[in-house]
């Protein structure tokens, strides 16, 4: 094994640990996002509406998804190295930035600001690692960089979240300071061979237009990649929707005494009062990645690209369909397993699908259009953990419906917090008891059809794709 690890040059490692402190900025705050958005504003959030929140996130986070087609350019004619220290830049700056704004307007403009860093980035480290390997080592290199980005995935979240109680801004602080980390990376950072492109700037982007279009033309192509981005529409949830269900209708604090009980360090530093922070919980999705990812590729590697997705798509589906049924936070863990279980089956095989399907001559463009489904799926996502999830699980939207119902005047200039507990004075309930009467009453967890949908009309989609359009099993 160590012999094998020595054959990767040193620009491969610095790229890879770039890629990790990347991810570990990235995530960071962007499990953390959809709460802050939407959270009552004694806890430090926004108090967005769920809607607004789905523009802000499916928007932003879709351009950060169709931008590298052109940053990428940008880099193959400014170098690497450029391109990322300007994206660092822009990161930090913009994790500095975002937190100064609470009107919808500001944090959306800054949100976007931070999408195109991220976009510059976005390109350049899986470039490198192409470059820095040979058809020998592709497979464990990729497997390194994956390995790098659940990592930082997984811890990303559990520093920031130690630090939210202090202010949410720390949270975007952090962020800010984890990824200048990579401006001394950055002085190791060899520039890899590459192959010089004469064109000027304009000619290379006017290509890059020109390949759209004929890309998209191609229907059965751009047929794919809308039942790709079905299935990216329902994986996306575990960070606009689940957070936000976890913290308005599930109650934790069975969590919160166990960990009090065997591990106080967990509770003391990942609940508020006596509920556990909803992100500790689906962060588990990037710890069974970690620990599950090489066995699952392992069973599957020998599969046909088609039935590994089909089966991923399904039983991710599944999973996340059952976090959103129940109050009880155990029951989703589980499903958190069982969806990680499918995300680690389909999420590796989509882009060696889009390779099967391309035109032989035609791959390597067809390939570089694999950002699509993601792009599709953020803009698709937003749409559902906003105005859908806004008219089918928002408990705030449910109080107001609640009190008018009952032609209680909830007074004006009241926070969420403060609008759930005038509701259950009303009522003559506690907090949880008014939180589980409009559960009885709305059925917030309808919303799990939506998902369930979405997820399982993107499956059938690609079996009947493949039978009768692409016409190969």
């Amino acid at each position: 094994m160590t012999g094998i690890f020595s054959r990767f040059p040193r620009t491969f490692w610095i790229a890879n640990t770039i890629e990790l402190f990347e991810r570990f900025a990235w995530y960071g705050f962007f499990m953390l996002f959809a709460n802050y958005l939407t959270k009552s504003g004694e806890l430090g959030g926004l108090e967005f509406s769920q809607n607004q929140k789905g523009i802000i996130m499916g928007v932003g986070t879709g351009i950060l998804y169709f931008l590298p087609i052109i940053t990428g350019a940008i880099a193959d004619k400014w170098g690497y190295k450029k391109v990322l220290f300007l994206s660092f830049i822009i990161y930090a700056s913009a994790f500095a930035i975002i937190p100064l704004f609470d009107t919808f307007t500001g944090v959306f403009i800054s949100y976007l600001y931070l999408a195109v860093g991220a976009a510059l980035f976005k390109p350049i480290i899986s470039a490198t690692v192409s470059k820095t390997t040979t058809k020998e080592t592709a497979s464990i290199g990729f497997g390194i960089f994956y390995m790098m980005v659940n990592i930082g995935s997984f811890f990303g979240p559990l520093l920031t979240l130690a630090f939210k109680d202090t202010s949410y801004e720390m949270v975007f602080y952090l962020s800010a300071g984890i990824i200048s980390i990579n401006f001394i990376l950055l002085l190791f950072y060899k520039e890899p061979d590459k192959i010089e492109n004469t064109d000027s700037l304009i000619i290379t982007l006017q290509t890059i237009f020109r390949n759209i279009i004929h890309v998209m033309a191609d229907f059965k192509f751009v047929l794919f990649l809308l039942i790709a981005a079905g299935f990216w529409t329902m994986y996306l949830q575990l960070f606009f929707t689940l957070p936000v269900f976890i913290e308005q209708w599930v109650d934790t604090s069975s969590w919160v005494s166990f960990f009090s009980n065997s591990m106080p360090f967990i509770s003391e530093t990942y609940s508020r009062g006596n509920q556990m922070d909803p992100e500790f919980i689906t962060n588990f999705d990037a710890l069974f990645i970690i620990l599950f990812q090489v066995l699952v590729s392992s069973i599957i590697m020998q599969w046909k690209a088609l039935k590994v997705m089909v089966s991923g798509f399904l039983i991710s589906t599944i999973g996340l369909s059952l976090t959103l049924i129940t109050q009880n936070p155990l029951f989703i863990l589980v499903a958190l397993f069982i969806f990680g279980v499918g995300e680690m089956t389909a999420s590796p095989k989509i882009t060696e699908y889009i390779g099967s399907i391309a035109p032989a001559d035609k791959k390597a463009l067809y390939m570089g259009y694999s950002f699509i489904p993601m792009f599709v799926g953020n803009i698709l996502a937003g749409l559902v953990s906003g105005p859908v999830y806004q008219k089918t699980g928002d408990l705030v939207s449910f109080v107001r419906l609640e009190a008018d119902k009952h032609h209680f005047s909830i007074p004006s200039g009241l926070t969420q917090t403060e609008e759930i507990n005038f509701l259950s004075t009303q009522l003559g309930m506690n907090h949880r008891e008014t939180i589980n009467y409009l559960w009885e009453i709305y059925n917030p967890s309808q919303i799990w059809m939506v998902v369930a949908a979405i997820g399982f009309a993107a499956a059938f989609g690609l079996l009947i794709y493949n039978r009768f359009i692409f016409k190969k099993i």
